[in-house]
């Protein structure tokens, strides 16, 4: 919360006590910024709140407010009872400037805040398959899961970012299979591809360096030799993902092994806990568990006929790990064909013990990537995806992170190449850059100018309205942190560029005839930069100081 909407808050939760003998809390008032700058700085519609319990007017509860409330305390100048009872703010010179001498003191710190202190929190997300490269899902989930972690940890989260390595299973045996053959086709031996194999370059590449390495010394086919195959395929994969991500500005504290949870005895574990509870029974040949006890529409099966696990049961495993871990919190990022896979995932955790509340599944909607208003096919097992890399060497990685979390994560997005490739205002990342660059040009250019200790002039309608934004930054990190939406500080960022152009084409902020206000709005054009370089960091994306 930042500092002027605590001071009215506490203000006026002092005066409902005072004036109805209440007990009000600073989260039941709500202070909001008007539209209508004729109606004051900010606006409060505590009044009309209380108009049910009170049983009176809300514009004489709003008089009878405003008899006890601080505006000295408050920072108020004046204030007015307007319409049904709103009570509109108008603040005194020092309350709003006061932001300006903050965030000059803080730098970077400058909106980082405690909303989420002594919250534990894992955060999983990207987690595919090492069978191929990271394509177009994969980017808005890395993008995504990377920018809650950085907004969350700025709001004294407590964060850990997962990723989860499938590296057992079909598609991990598919994968061996897949560089064997073209092991033994590099080596001019007969071979035959999967048909639910991994049929890409990359798949090649891997196979033809191990063939260059090794020889024909793994040709034969057995399943050590297939084992060998698996066990080079992941390293390889893994290895061009890591550098992928990297290169794409995400990274992650723990990498965990769906392998390791296996070899571990947990999967046998967890399903040892449910057979205890009375969770599971045997039909048909199969085992299942009872997942209708926990509101799911049908049972589901853990075990197939044929002795083989379903995808389910390390997922139950692995959840319960987490969970044994101690965290208040866990989040998944799933995509959007894994909606249906929420319930019974719910469902385990609840039948182990835990509170499946503790669990919250976001859902990645789809990416189209249009290119001259077609689109462009994707199809990772045919090796002809677009990945992360080839995107972000065609439009940067700045442009490709801000296109991918500007829009809400339950959003269909079309990835538009031409407009992330343009410099013009209509590129929402290129805007915000302009404006740093703007910004950093402005301050190089008064590398002379003595800073301002004061900034009572700040007083033009436009520093007003911009000093004002600025202050919302701390709430806005803070919102969007919680609700788990880094797309609200790129909507924050493309306001505060455009109050940022407003003020400068209004305001002359070099004056050689009038130094002391010059000073002032330099100062003013610092907390501009300092606030859009932070909000843009929190989202992965570059503040350049020229273009």
């Amino acid at each position: 919360m930042n500092q002027i909407e605590s001071g009215l808050k506490s203000a006026m939760c002092k005066a409902v006590s005072q004036a109805f003998d209440l007990e009000y809390s600073e989260e039941q008032v709500v202070i909001e910024i008007p539209k209508d700058k004729s109606h004051g700085d900010y606006a409060c519609n505590t009044a009309m709140q209380l108009t049910r319990q009170l049983r009176r007017n809300p514009r004489e509860i709003a008089q009878k407010l405003m008899e006890c409330f601080d505006l000295e305390a408050a920072g108020v100048a004046s204030f007015e009872i307007a319409g049904p009872g709103f009570i509109n703010f108008t603040m005194r010179s020092d309350s709003l400037t006061n932001v300006v001498k903050k965030v000059l003191e803080q730098q970077d710190a400058y909106g980082t805040n405690d909303s989420g202190a002594g919250c534990r929190v894992n955060l999983e997300y990207v987690s595919a398959n090492p069978t191929g490269n990271l394509h177009l899902g994969h980017a808005r989930g890395a993008a995504w899961g990377d920018s809650v972690a950085r907004l969350m940890k700025a709001s004294g989260y407590d964060v850990t970012r997962e990723y989860y390595v499938n590296d057992a299973g079909n598609q991990i045996i598919n994968l061996g299979l897949s560089l064997q053959a073209r092991y033994r086709e590099y080596l001019g031996m007969p071979f035959e591809l999967p048909q639910d194999g991994y049929h890409g370059d990359d798949v090649k590449e891997i196979a033809i360096e191990l063939a260059k390495q090794y020889q024909d010394q793994y040709a034969q086919q057995n399943d050590e030799n297939l084992k060998f195959f698996k066990k080079k395929g992941i390293e390889f994969e893994l290895a061009k993902i890591r550098k992928d991500l990297d290169y794409y500005r995400v990274g992650f504290d723990v990498w965990s092994s769906e392998q390791a949870i296996r070899d571990a005895g947990k999967v046998e574990e967890a399903l040892h806990v449910l057979a205890e509870q009375g969770l599971t029974y045997e039909q048909d040949g199969a085992l299942w568990f009872a997942t209708t006890r926990f509101g799911d529409d049908k049972d589901r099966v853990l075990r197939k006929t044929d002795g083989s696990y379903t995808y389910l049961v390390p997922d139950i495993a692995y959840h319960k790990d987490k969970m044994d871990r101690g965290y208040d919190q866990l989040v998944d990022f799933f995509g959007a064909d894994h909606h249906g896979y929420v319930p019974r995932l719910k469902a385990s955790i609840a039948a182990l013990g835990n509170d499946p509340d503790k669990l919250s599944v976001d859902i990645i909607q789809m990416v189209r990537l249009v290119e001259n208003g077609q689109e462009v096919k994707m199809s990772k097992r045919l090796g002809n995806a677009v990945t992360i890399r080839e995107l972000c060497d065609e439009v940067g990685v700045d442009a490709a992170r801000y296109f991918f979390v500007q829009r809400a994560l339950d959003t269909h997005l079309d990835f538009d190449l031409g407009l992330a490739r343009s410099q013009s205002n209509d590129n929402p990342v290129y805007y915000a850059q302009y404006a740093h660059a703007r910004m950093c040009s402005i301050l190089r250019q008064a590398d002379d100018v003595m800073p301002a200790e004061s900034f009572e002039r700040l007083t033009n309608e436009k520093e007003i309205d911009l000093m004002k934004y600025i202050n919302e930054f701390t709430n806005v990190v803070s919102d969007a942190a919680k609700l788990r939406a880094p797309h609200k500080v790129c909507n924050y960022i493309q306001k505060l560029a455009q109050k940022f152009h407003s003020f400068y084409n209004a305001c002359k902020v070099l004056d050689k005839n009038d130094m002391e206000l010059s000073a002032q709005r330099l100062a003013l054009v610092k907390a501009a930069k300092i606030t859009l370089r932070n909000a843009l960091d929190l989202i992965g994306v570059e503040a350049l100081e020229k273009m």
